[in-house]
């Protein structure tokens, strides 16, 4: 819902979001880097043993023809193919320009979830407060829509932050951390993603619907709600 202002009164909403989030964990951003919320991814067959041939003469009793063993077929058996070696997978690489987050993720679920320019869904690893590195998916997209708004950020102990909106519209160089995701397709189709998941071969369509995500966090240029509410609860 945009009014006259409406840049001004965002601006303060952003700063009332990231202050309460700061509260609960948030990773400080400086004022000149974009918008952030930093909240706290069998062996070949052996070869044959020789097997005696019907009709074929044991030369320790001429003219009495060997008779084969119950069961066995005086067809060739032929080895089964050597299993070919699977690569193992791509480690993930450290993320230079990813922000310091916290744990635990924060839980955002959303009615709908679009994507516009997106540029790729890959697998790094980004730093913590406690100096360890995670694996994560990084979703980077030009712009990112979320109708439905609905996160909640905790702590490992204490109050629940929990903040709604019938939007959250991120713009401009956005990338999205998270340790997973849950969704359904456009047509129906159920999307599991992580950092142990990747995306399928086919890519993630531009619009999923009904969306959970364990928000690591959130960079962009701007990060716009559209009448936004917030709570605490223990």
């Amino acid at each position: 819902m945009r009014r006259a202002g409406s840049g001004v009164v965002a601006g303060a909403l952003i700063a009332c979001v990231a202050a309460a989030l700061a509260g609960l964990g948030a990773a400080r951003v400086p004022s000149a880097a974009p918008a952030a919320l930093c909240i706290p991814i069998i062996m070949p067959c052996s070869s044959p043993s020789s097997t005696p041939t019907p009709g074929s003469t044991d030369p320790g009793i001429p003219g009495i023809p060997s008779l084969p063993l119950p069961g066995s077929s005086s067809a060739p058996i032929v080895p089964g193919p050597t299993p070919t070696p699977t690569a193992p997978p791509t480690p993930a690489g450290p993320d230079a320009g990813a922000p310091v987050f916290t744990q635990p993720p924060a839980q955002l679920g959303s009615q709908s979830l679009s994507f516009s320019g997106l540029r790729g869904v890959t697998v790094v690893t980004v730093p913590l407060a406690d100096g360890s590195r995670i694996p994560v998916l990084k979703i980077s997209a030009d712009s990112i829509t979320i109708d439905g708004f609905s996160l909640t950020v905790r702590k490992a102990t204490g109050p629940k932050l929990s903040t709604t909106a019938d939007q959250m519209a991120l713009r401009g160089n956005v990338q999205v951390y998270v340790d997973s995701v849950t969704a359904t397709g456009p047509d129906g189709t159920p999307l599991t993603l992580g950092a142990a998941t990747p995306p399928p071969a086919d890519g993630v369509p531009p619009q999923l619907l009904r969306v959970t995500l364990g928000l690591v966090g959130v960079t962009a240029d701007s990060i716009h709600f559209t009448n936004p509410h917030q709570h605490l609860t223990e």
